[in-house]
């Protein structure tokens, strides 16, 4: 366990005050005096009972979707309606015979129009998610299939193809109950999305793909159980870990860098979003690093803190050996040990508590996104320029990383904000530009595919720390696909939200640039990893 005076004096201060306890009480003063977007944002203390309750219901209706013979299951989400469920079809293969999961959380034409070719509309079954019903992605993606599904079946018939997760009252329940949808699950109200993974929003994908979702829901209340008010701070592992997270990271090592068993690796997608979302706020933030190369411990500062995800059983000879040698160079490093891969449920609620004891270290709000909405404005805005006069605003001429990185000082790190495509290739260039960066800076990097992070990292990215290096990667849209019903189309969506995104950052002080990679996207990244190295 980390050895730590300052852990130690947060510990102590968290059973001096009695924290965990006023939290499980729902006393909205362990973070704020005012108790907005507090007090009705606790619902994932208790969202398990619930589901448990519901459980029969999901596996019922997952062995109706089974019946009725869909192939796949295609996600249309964004943000905390997205991520948790894309973790789980990385961590599990799904059942056999069931529909294959796809999410689509990226209004890139390539990447929607990817999703079309894999699929059959008369064979899916697509769930629209969406807390508040109003988000603008999924409701464009709810147009776009919509139309492909009538085509495939007939309008009469489309309908039954279509399920919802969405609060009760929203515009999204009203749409499913008029257009025929096969089922409408209305969730709890007191969640936020980022603290949703245990609830409808998560486990009706996982039913439906072929998950054991009582065996997900019992992982996540033994954790729950270790977790509550009568085990002291330094047994609790939320408590403990939240500590930890909070204690480093006003000492200066703000950055935690994830490090997971291979068949984990995806949890990084979960965790950023739960971090950075809630802790990134009134100018503090502790920055997630998720899915960073390793490299040597000679090309990390003092700014760092390791969290070791091991899965028991799993290929981990290559991070065992360089976690230990981060450790030994000393650094703090945390292990976290997962028995099970179900044990991810028991991480789930872990994490969710660590951040919010950690919020309370920090002194912030971790259930409000107060800088989300600047993006959205800003975005709003370019389109309605677009809707007015047929073109977007200008976009300013492609600059350089070396622009960019001749300001970085000890401290800061590297946001890596893609908005393009996702493929294997992208991936490995992506990769190596991250390793070329901490190699020549010695700063860490982040890295999110656009406009996705918008709904994850962009409130840290606006509210958080100045010490980000904002690196907005675009692309030439090879395709572009009409949205129905809208004046404008998914690349036109895609490019205002770039825009916006890009001119919120400047808005907010962020040193930021913009480099457009053309059409050779993987040979574009590859081309500025090079740079680096040269530099």
């Amino acid at each position: 366990m980390l050895d730590d005076p300052d852990v130690a004096s947060a510990l102590a201060g968290l059973e001096e005050r009695q924290v965990i306890s006023r939290i499980w009480s729902g006393d909205h003063t362990v973070w704020k005096p005012d108790p907005t977007e507090i007090a009705d944002r606790l619902g994932w203390l208790t969202v398990t009972d619930f589901m448990r309750d519901k459980a029969p219901m999901l596996e019922a209706f997952a062995q109706e979707v089974w019946d009725a013979g869909y192939k796949h299951l295609v996600l249309l989400g964004m943000g905390g309606s997205s991520l948790g469920p894309e973790v789980l079809r990385h961590t599990f293969s799904g059942a056999s015979g069931y529909p294959v999961l796809i999410v689509l959380d990226s209004t890139v034409p390539a990447w929607v129009q990817s999703v079309a070719e894999a699929i059959d509309p008369a064979q899916t079954l697509f769930l629209v998610s969406s807390k508040s019903g109003s988000t603008t992605e999924p409701n464009m993606f709810y147009a776009y299939f919509r139309s492909l599904v009538e085509q495939a079946v007939g309008p009469e018939a489309a309908g039954r193809h279509f399920i919802a997760v969405t609060d009760p009252g929203s515009s999204l329940a009203k749409l499913g109950e008029e257009q025929g949808f096969r089922r409408v699950f209305l969730n709890l109200t007191d969640l936020g999305g980022r603290y949703s993974v245990l609830s409808y929003f998560g486990l009706v994908p996982a039913a439906v793909f072929g998950l054991d979702v009582v065996k997900l829901i019992d992982q996540a209340d033994q954790m729950r159980g270790k977790t509550q008010p009568g085990v002291a701070a330094h047994d609790n592992p939320g408590a403990w870990l939240g500590a930890v997270m909070g204690a480093l990271s006003q000492k200066g090592r703000d950055k935690l860098i994830l490090v997971t068993s291979p068949a984990i690796s995806s949890f990084g997608l979960w965790v950023e979003q739960l971090i950075a979302e809630s802790t990134g706020k009134e100018g503090l933030g502790i920055i997630p690093v998720a899915g960073e190369p390793m490299l040597s411990p000679k090309h990390y500062g003092d700014d760092r803190l390791f969290v070791y995800l091991r899965l028991e059983g799993d290929d981990n000879a290559e991070n065992d050996e360089a976690i230990n040698e981060i450790e030994v160079s000393g650094q703090p490093v945390v292990r976290l040990e997962l028995r099970d891969i179900y044990d991810v449920g028991a991480e789930f609620f872990r994490w969710e508590m660590a951040t919010a004891v950690a919020g309370s270290i920090l002194g912030i709000n971790p259930f409000d996104q107060p800088n989300v909405q600047a993006a959205k404005d800003m975005t709003e805005s370019v389109l309605g320029q677009f809707e007015s006069s047929g073109k977007l605003p200008a976009m300013e001429d492609s600059a350089s990383i070396s622009k960019l990185l001749e300001m970085a000082v000890p401290g800061d790190y590297l946001v890596i904000m893609a908005y393009v495509l996702q493929t294997p290739e992208v991936d490995l260039a992506l990769d190596a530009l991250r390793r070329r960066v901490t190699e020549r800076y010695g700063i860490a990097t982040t890295m999110g595919y656009g406009p996705r992070f918008l709904h994850s990292t962009g409130q840290l990215h606006k509210g958080g720390p100045k010490s980000g290096l904002f690196l907005q990667i675009t692309a030439e849209h090879t395709q572009d696909l009409d949205i129905p019903g809208a004046q404008f189309t998914f690349g036109v969506l895609a490019d205002s939200q770039a825009l916006g995104d890009l001119q919120a950052l400047r808005a907010s002080g962020r040193r930021s640039v913009r480099v457009d990679v053309g059409s050779n996207l993987d040979q574009g990244i590859c081309k500025m990893a090079e740079d680096v190295a040269s530099m």
